[in-house]
């Protein structure tokens, strides 16, 4: 660790907000104005199959960009581009506010999404540069703890504004949001980047670098099993919907049902990860959280089982039934999730940036194969989505033991020919 990083790392409890918000703009982004559908599309007069346009552009965007801005902070610096992506966020939240039909806001949607993508990337490296070992996994868990709340309170903040200011004040809300980051991250967030260590930008370089790390088992083992394991609780995610409303009969109101418990094991996890932070090392907290997402997916596919046999029992303790198994598996999930991103950063040390950019392209691209494909199938029976949840479980348990077995040693044989 630099002097540098030695002189920052005491400053845990200004880093821990500061990258929480950054990573906190993609869900917000998401889901702050989906209450505002209905009268978005009334304004400007256009179907649910337009409006979901402003939201699929946005998800495409911002996955396909991750590979840019890691490259990028890389080679120009964590800070510079956390501010100018901030910045560019910050003008595109204000053309949606602002915008006079759908086409000005599907493209305000897209420049969103170019921008959205840089703090969850150098969010995720700035932490890995600035922190190691176990403080490193206390300063990751607490930031999915604050992390962990925006899904929830987007929709109540979104809907909150949509009902007494209009739809657009919640781009205003989000441009707001944006520049407040803005000032935290100019005013305490440091450059991890020096100009003795900063990597080329050159196309070739960069094909070759993500050839590298694509190629490299190790690092793309503990990717995919963070990914495997993201994906199981997004194919619920995505189903809720027809979960909530046409399993369980319950109305659109009740979706706090569902949302609730599942930020609730999110939390949970991260409090576990951060007590055995200094307590065991990453391997095992790793193995600890698989085995937790064993428990719920074991005890989810016996519910199923019971109830797929019971249809008649369709009542207020069978959506706890359902939603139950879902919480604890987010808390194993979250448990997990700050050792294997960290440790999959420790093989490409010279290019972290680029290495969270893969990681978190990888989550995005399965999730939303998950989304796109997996849900319209299995969201048919309950006990489908539970097999499925469990076959993406499985997988990334026998990626995981495979990993372990090898206990690779660190390192990553890559090109750092500087900028």
């Amino acid at each position: 660790m630099s002097s540098q990083q030695a002189r920052a790392a005491p400053k845990a409890f200004l880093i821990v907000p500061l990258v929480a918000s950054m990573l906190m703009i993609a869900p917000f982004t998401v889901d702050a104005y989906l209450p505002s559908f209905p009268a978005i599309g009334h304004e400007f007069g256009v179907d649910q199959a337009t409006m979901q346009l402003t939201l699929s552009l946005y998800l495409w965007f911002f996955g396909g960009m991750m590979l840019v801005h890691g490259p990028l902070s890389d080679t120009f610096g964590r800070r510079r581009m956390v501010l100018i992506s901030l910045t560019v966020y910050a003008l595109a939240s204000v053309g949606a506010a602002m915008a006079g039909n759908i086409n000005e806001l599907i493209a305000a949607r897209i420049v969103q999404g170019i921008a959205a993508g840089a703090g969850v990337v150098i969010g995720r490296a700035l932490v890995r540069d600035l922190f190691e070992g176990a403080t490193a996994q206390r300063v990751m868990s607490n930031i999915t703890l604050v992390f962990a709340i925006a899904p929830a309170i987007a929709p109540i903040i979104g809907g909150v504004l949509d009902t007494w200011l209009g739809w657009r004040s919640v781009f205003w809300f989000l441009a707001l949001f944006a520049g407040v980051s803005m000032a935290g991250v100019f005013a305490f967030m440091p450059e991890t980047v020096g100009t003795h260590n900063r990597q080329s930008i050159a196309p070739l370089f960069i094909l070759k670098s993500y050839g590298r790390a694509l190629s490299h088992a190790p690092f793309m083992g503990l990717t995919l099993v963070f990914a495997l394991l993201f994906s199981g609780m997004f194919l619920y995610i995505a189903a809720a919907p027809m979960v909530m409303v046409g399993h369980l009969q319950q109305t659109p109101t009740d979706f706090w049902k569902f949302f609730v418990p599942l930020v609730t094991g999110l939390i949970l996890g991260s409090r576990v990860s951060n007590f055995l932070a200094s307590r065991y090392a990453p391997m095992t907290t790793v193995s600890i959280g698989i085995g937790l997402a064993a428990v719920a997916v074991g005890f989810n596919v016996v519910q199923s089982l019971w109830f797929a046999q019971h249809p008649a029992e369709i009542n207020a303790w069978r959506v706890w039934w359902t939603v139950s198994p879902i919480m604890f598996y987010a808390m194993g999930m979250a448990t997990a999730m700050p050792s294997l991103n960290l440790m999959g950063l420790d093989y490409i040390p010279a290019q972290r940036g680029l290495a969270s950019a893969l990681q978190g392209f990888t989550q995005m691209m399965l999730a939303g194969i998950v989304s796109g494909f997996a849900v319209a199938h299995l969201a048919q029976n309950l006990l489908w989505l539970a097999w499925g949840m469990a076959a993406l479980w499985l997988l990334a348990a026998l990626i995981w033991i495979a990993w372990y077995r090898r206990a690779p040693r660190l390192g990553f044989a890559s090109e750092t020919r500087h900028a």
